[in-house]
């Protein structure tokens, strides 16, 4: 296993099929946008494709300047050894000359060394099974949990020799979904986005704090509409149901589990502010630029996910089985009056 990394760049100018492999969820392949971005603008003539977890793999329509997205089957859970033998098949198939891996789990590690690429960069995890070592040719180590995935990513670009000056989104969002959700709106303006659920009880606010908050928000800015969403589960449309009727205004639009990932991105995009917990549509606020205000539970990692910058405000509380704990109506006030100004 080689550790020249200066020469790594240098080594793979002539690559004309360059695949990045990632198999995480949906905030996962969000913070890779802007690593897939600087390899795109580092080799502009080659093949660039993506391997990424079937059920999100939508959200990579919004960069046209990758090639191909690969689905995986990585959820609700993975496939068995020899069920891979067929797409192992396919990516061997596909002759890569490079194969570049900034997650190091031992799925996505064995399905870079499976795929025959002559030249695999990976990325060295907390903990290496006794196989990592042999399944790339090139490592690079950066520190976990201590600023923003997508800052990781592209620092590990930065050691392999990739040129840049900053990461960068550059995402597009397609028009027909822009066209789609200034449809659904109807012309509405000036609205606040909340996204109220995550996947788990222990990493949401309460549903009274939360009702609480927001009853405050429309009499603090009743010229601002309030818009709501949640993903399209059982769990979440359920406790929608639980927090609409303590609103003492009804939001103007409600959208439950009905927009697909790039819909999302573009209502969120045409939001003023993203207001919602640890989540993929934490991560799709931030990655289109928009000011949140989030909540997390207080834990080792959280650096890695709250987004960085002037225009974002982060509350963290502690986690419990009724939900976050330590994060009050008039914090989330506070919090979104310095967010909105």
């Amino acid at each position: 296993m080689k550790n020249e990394l200066g020469s790594f760049f240098e080594t793979i100018q002539g690559a004309q099929r360059v695949l990045v492999l990632d198999l995480g969820f949906l905030g996962d392949t969000i913070h890779l946008i802007p690593a897939l971005r600087c390899i795109r603008e580092a080799l502009p003539e080659a093949k660039l494709d993506v391997m990424v977890s079937e059920h999100i793999q939508s959200i990579l329509e919004v960069t046209p300047w990758v090639d191909t997205v690969l689905g995986y089957p990585r959820f609700p859970k993975g496939p068995r050894w020899y069920q891979d033998l067929g797409r192992v098949r396919r990516l061997r198939q596909a002759k890569y000359d490079v194969v570049i891996n900034l997650n190091g789990s031992d799925r996505s590690s064995i399905l870079t060394w499976a795929s025959g690429a002559p030249v695999r960069l990976g990325r060295i995890p907390p903990k290496t099974s006794l196989f990592w070592r042999h399944c790339f040719t090139h490592t690079v180590w950066e520190n976990f949990s201590t600023k923003p995935l997508f800052r990781q990513r592209w620092n590990c670009l930065k050691q392999a020799g990739f040129p840049g000056d900053k990461p960068a989104f550059g995402i597009e969002i397609p028009e027909a979904a822009r066209e789609k959700v200034e449809s659904l709106l109807s012309g509405l303006e000036n609205f606040i986005h909340l996204s109220p659920f995550t996947t788990l009880d222990y990493k949401e606010l309460p549903i009274p704090v939360m009702a609480a908050f927001l009853n405050r928000l429309r009499e603090a800015y009743p010229e601002k509409a309030l818009v709501i969403s949640c993903a399209p589960n059982d769990r979440e449309r359920e406790k929608l149901k639980s927090l609409l009727p303590l609103l003492m205004r009804r939001p103007e639009h409600v959208f439950d589990g009905t927009l697909n990932l790039v819909e999302l991105t573009a209502l969120i995009s045409k939001s003023t502010l993203h207001i919602g917990g640890d989540s993929g549509a934490l991560h799709v606020a931030a990655m289109t630029g928009m000011p949140t205000l989030s909540w997390f539970r207080n834990y080792e990692a959280i650096d890695e996910w709250k987004p960085e910058g002037t225009q974002h405000r982060a509350l963290v509380g502690e986690a419990s089985e009724s939900g976050l704990v330590g994060i009050d109506a008039d914090a989330l006030e506070s919090a979104c009056k310095e967010a909105l100004s």
